[in-house]
Formats: structure tokens, C-alpha cells, sequence
């Protein structure tokens, strides 16, 4: 009789989480979408705007809001409950979208995207602490492996969803279109989640926000500005540094005293926590340090439009949407995951090791199978790390757990842009020069990454020497990753793997498991 009555609670429990599901998948898509999207808009919003010398603004100010504002979101969610705090979060990103498309002129336009960019840090964080509060570790692998090749679509069709958007409606819908999507994961979230509501006795920690947000603020802004709009060397650049490093160390140091800490400190004492806080930031340093490289090569080498060249680079995202998604199936099934953070170093220093190998000469069917190999080990880390972490952690400190993953990953993403981006720069500067003396050096002393426009205008001879110093470019930036991506396979070996349980159980120092909590 007991089967008969569990029965159908467990299916309408099941059919409640995939409708959650559902919301959280449109969530993740809106927070991923939105730069892809608006990046293919931007010639048409600058036409029409102007203020061409503020337009990397436009994605500065959302990164800084998005980086800046993810461990904070992660420990509202903690003390006051991941349901109010998302729901926040999604109202906010709705809000600064509308405004977004409501601006009529540059400035209005960077300060509604940092608007935009406070409510997607609580979106990504948000996803992924409420499938830690609803799943069980066992299951939650499948889900955040779905959510993985979210991510990779929101890549894939980003910048064609961009173009059609613009060319057919008008850029401001590039902003208008999260309305009506964010408004279904509203009504879905309001009405079938239901999460243990928390008020926490202490209160909010407004010293180390503010700390946390000085420190980030200031580092990404270093890791963007370094080398374009500043030199590594300018008064500037040194400024933000000691900024960073002392707002850091003094956050850290608050930290220990902080009754309710925004990050708290304990949680680094789980070495899989640590490992994964350092694989997550490695994964981000290669990972958009490639997306950002390989167009350039596919267009100033290889010949493909702006389109195709995001287009081209399927290969690596599909390789890796489908193994995040095997990838959690398979811990699913098993309860086991040290293989593919060992898998995914291995296959992410080979694949980055390819990479370097192409020159002029190389195939575009060559180079997909090297971007395959990339996006194999990319799918084995990108979703694990977020399992282990989460896995790693006491239920109380679920939203920091996530949001310090997030966040890690986020800060890995703007080094590695930074630091390959630099190299890269130099590389091509020093063989235009080689290559083609005087001219090489003019050409490259604005910005070494040239436009197809720029790039169709050049001499044969002096575009031959680009193409030629893009492919030495390439090499230093892509060796570099690989020896960087060593760490992964070196912090992978160390990890620790603690069965993940099937079912509620009592979190321990090391195996912390969340209860499968009703959705209805």
C-alpha cells in the first residue's frame, strides 16, 4: 500500500523539477546569450549612439556588475533563501535589459548594462545552488551537464541570433528579446519552486562586500585595460594593481572576523574544493582565451566571414556540449568523477598543444579537429567542477560554494584574455616588423588585431606578413595555455573521490551531501 501512495509523489516530484528545470535552463541561456548577442549589434548601436571611444565599455561595465556581484548573490541566497534571491536577480537582469533598449546615448547605455550585468551574476549562481538544494549529488551531474551545453549553445548561437536580431528589428531588440523569456522563468520559478525559506541572525557583512567588490573591480579592470587602453608598465595600471592586492588582502583578512563572512574562509580547508576553485579558474583562462584567438586565425588566415568564423567554431563547442552532458550521465550512473578532471587535462594540454601547431597552410578541416580535441577536455572539467565543489561544502554554505566556483572561473576568463592576449600582441607586432619593416610596424602599432575590412585593404605583401605573424601569435598564446593547462592534469591527480550518494545523508568534513528537497 506504502508503493501505491509514494508512487505518484514521487512523479509529480519529478515532474515539478523538470519544469524548475526548465526555468533554470532559460535563466543560464538569458545570462550567456546576452554578450554574444549584443557584441553583434554593436557597429549598429555605435552608428546610431555614437560614442565610439566608450564601446568596450558596454561589455566592461556588465563583466565588472556580473564578476563583481556573484559571491555576493551566492550568500543572500545562503542566509536569506535561493528562491527570493533568484527571483531577485532575474527581475533586476529584466529591468536593466528594458532600460538597455530604452537608452539614448552611450553613457546611459554602459550604466543600464552594469544594471543588466548585477542580475546575470545572480542567474548563473542561482542556477546552479538550486539544482545543489533539489538534487541529490548523485543526480546532480546530469542536470549540470545539461546546463553545460546550455552554456555551449548560448556560444553557438549568440552572434547569429545577434545578426538576425539587428538586421531585422533593430538592435534594440537585442535587449528587448530577454523580456518575454525572462518573464516565463519568472511565472515557472514563482509558482512550481518551493524551497525552505532562511532568515539568518547576523547580519549582512557591508565591509567585506564592499572589500570584495574594490578587490574584483579593480583586478578586472587591470586584466582588461593592461596592455590596450593602458600600458603594463603605466601609473594607471600600477594604481589598480595595489588597489586590488590590498582590497583583496584586507578582505581576506576580514574575513576571520566577519560574524556572517560573505567567503567564508572554511570552506578552502576541503582540498576538492580548492582543486576545483583552481581547475574552474584554468578552465576559464584557456577556454575564452581559445574563442577569443581562434576566430581571429579562422578570419585573417583561413579567410572565413565574421559568421562562419563563429560558425567554425562548432567543433569545439559540440565537443564539448556533448561530453559535459556524457560526462554527467556518466556520473549519474556511477557515482564517480576523478576520470574526467584527469581526462580533461590530458585532452585540454593536447588539444591547445595542436592549436599551436597551425600556420598559414593549415585546413580548416585540420584545424576542427584540433578545436574538437580542446572542446572534448573542456566538456570533461566545465560542469565537474561545480559537482565536486558543491559536493565538497556543508548545505549551509551551497550558494557560496557555487558562486566561489563561478567566480573563479569568471576572474580565469579575464586573465587569460589578458595574459595570452598580451603575448599574442606582442608576437604579431614583433613579425609584422620582421616581415615587413616600416609598414608592418604602422599597421600594428594601433592594435595587432586587424578587422577584415583593415585586413582587405592591406598590400598583398604586407597582408601575407599578418597572416604569418596571427599564425606565430597563435603559437606563443596556444603554448602557453597548454603549459598552463599541465596545472589541471597536476591538480586532477590530487583530487580525492568521495562517492557521490544517491539519497539524503548526514554532510561530513569532506563529504558533504545535500538532501533531495521537495519541489512541491
Amino acid at each position: 500500500m506504502a508503493d501505491t501512495v509514494e508512487s505518484p509523489q514521487e512523479g509529480r516530484k519529478q515532474r515539478s523539477v523538470r519544469v524548475v528545470l526548465l526555468a533554470l535552463m532559460i535563466a543560464m541561456m538569458l545570462a550567456m546569450l546576452d554578450n554574444m548577442i549584443v557584441g553583434t549589434a554593436m557597429p549598429t548601436i555605435v552608428g546610431e549612439l555614437g560614442g565610439l571611444e566608450h564601446l568596450s565599455w558596454v561589455v566592461t561595465g556588465y563583466t565588472l556588475a556580473t564578476a563583481a556581484s556573484t559571491p555576493i548573490w551566492g550568500k543572500v541566497g545562503d542566509m536569506y533563501g535561493r528562491k527570493s534571491a533568484f527571483l531577485s536577480s532575474i527581475v533586476i537582469f529584466l529591468i536593466g535589459s528594458a532600460l538597455s533598449g530604452m537608452a539614448q546615448n552611450m553613457g546611459e547605455l554602459i550604466g543600464f548594462r552594469a544594471v543588466q550585468g548585477l542580475g546575470a551574476g545572480g542567474l548563473m549562481v542561482g542556477v546552479m545552488a538550486i539544482i545543489g538544494d533539489l538534487v541529490p549529488p548523485r543526480e546532480r551531474g546530469k542536470y549540470q551537464g545539461m546546463m553545460a551545453g546550455v552554456m555551449a549553445l548560448a556560444m553557438i548561437g549568440g552572434p547569429l541570433v545577434g545578426g538576425t536580431i539587428t538586421d531585422n528589428w533593430g538592435w534594440r531588440w537585442s535587449f528587448y528579446i530577454n523580456l518575454p523569456l525572462g518573464a516565463v522563468a519568472l511565472v515557472l520559478v514563482s509558482v512550481v519552486l518551493h524551497l525552505p525559506k532562511k532568515r539568518a541572525k547576523a547580519g549582512i557583512d557591508y565591509l567585506g562586500i564592499a572589500l570584495l567588490i574594490v578587490g574584483i573591480t579593480s583586478i578586472v579592470l587591470v586584466t582588461t585595460w593592461g596592455g590596450s587602453e593602458y600600458a603594463w608598465t603605466s601609473a594607471r595600471i600600477m594604481e589598480l594593481t595595489a588597489i586590488g592586492v590590498v582590497a583583496l588582502a584586507g578582505f581576506v583578512f576580514w574575513q576571520t572576523k566577519a560574524a556572517e563572512p560573505v567567503l567564508p574562509l572554511h570552506i578552502f580547508r576541503s582540498r576538492n574544493f580548492t582543486l576545483m576553485s583552481v581547475i574552474g579558474f584554468i578552465t576559464g583562462f584557456v577556454m575564452f582565451g581559445a574563442t577569443l584567438f581562434l576566430p581571429l586565425y579562422q578570419q585573417s588566415v583561413q579567410g572565413a566571414s565574421a559568421t562562419n568564423s563563429g560558425l567554425l567554431l562548432l567543433p569545439m563547442l559540440g565537443a564539448m556540449m556533448v561530453t559535459s552532458m556524457i560526462a554527467g550521465r556518466v556520473t549519474t550512473n556511477t557515482g564517480r568523477y576523478k576520470v574526467f578532471p584527469i581526462a580533461g587535462g590530458v585532452l585540454m594540454i593536447v588539444g591547445l598543444y595542436l592549436l599551436s601547431l597551425m600556420d598559414t597552410g593549415t585546413s580548416r578541416f585540420t584545424s576542427g579537429v584540433y578545436m574538437a580535441v580542446l572542446g572534448l577536455g573542456m566538456g570533461c572539467l566545465m560542469q565537474i567542477t561545480m559537482l565536486v565543489a558543491q559536493n565538497s561544502v556543508e548545505m549551509k554554505d551551497m550558494g557560496v560554494a557555487s558562486s566561489s566556483t563561478t567566480l573563479f572561473r569568471t576572474l580565469g576568463s579575464s586573465f587569460g584574455v589578458a595574459i595570452m592576449g598580451a603575448l599574442f600582441n606582442n608576437r604579431v607586432k614583433d613579425v609584422m616588423t620582421e616581415r615587413a619593416g616600416a609598414l608592418g610596424k604602422g599597421i600594428t602599432e594601433k592594435s595587432a588585431q586587424l578587422d577584415a575590412k583593415s585586413l582587405a585593404k592591406l598590400p598583398p605583401l604586407a597582408r601575407e606578413a599578418y597572416q604569418h605573424a596571427v599564425t606565430a601569435g597563435i603559437h606563443s598564446a596556444f603554448l602557453l595555455g597548454a603549459g598552463i593547462a599541465v596545472l589541471v592534469l597536476l591538480a586532477a591527480l590530487f583530487v580525492k573521490e568521495v562517492p557521490l550518494k544517491s539519497g539524503p545523508q548526514t554532510p561530513k568534513a569532506e563529504e558533504p551531501v545535500a538532501p533531495l528537497v521537495e519541489a512541491v
